[in-house]
């Protein structure tokens, strides 16, 4: 169960940062209040998550998940640039995210 929290918990983060970017700066109020709400569900189901899990593989998991769902939603949304180098750092986030969830079980 500590796994879905953590996945759910990566989706709120994903949540909270492309609303805080749509905020322009907090000056929306609808973008404002679901960057709050994103984020506190987050950390509410991170630490949910963590109760069954090692600290640093759930951080690196929740930030990891977060940051490249941000960014895939960056590019696929907001049109943000796809470069071949931004990519290519994804996947070594993404490759982090697999190697921490291996070796969490070894």
């Amino acid at each position: 169960m500590s796994w879905i929290y953590i996945l759910f918990a990566s989706v709120f983060e994903i949540v909270w940062a492309v609303s805080m970017k749509q905020s322009n700066g907090f000056s929306h109020m609808g973008w404002s209040a679901l960057t709050v709400i994103g984020a506190v569900a987050s950390i509410l189901l991170l630490a949910m998550g963590m109760k069954g899990l090692p600290v640093g593989t759930a951080y690196v998991v929740w930030t990891g998940i977060g940051a490249v769902g941000t960014f895939l939603v960056g590019v696929a949304v907001l049109g943000e640039a796809a470069t071949a180098l931004r990519m290519a750092g994804a996947a070594f986030v993404a490759l982090g995210i697999v190697l921490m969830k291996i070796g969490e079980t070894s």
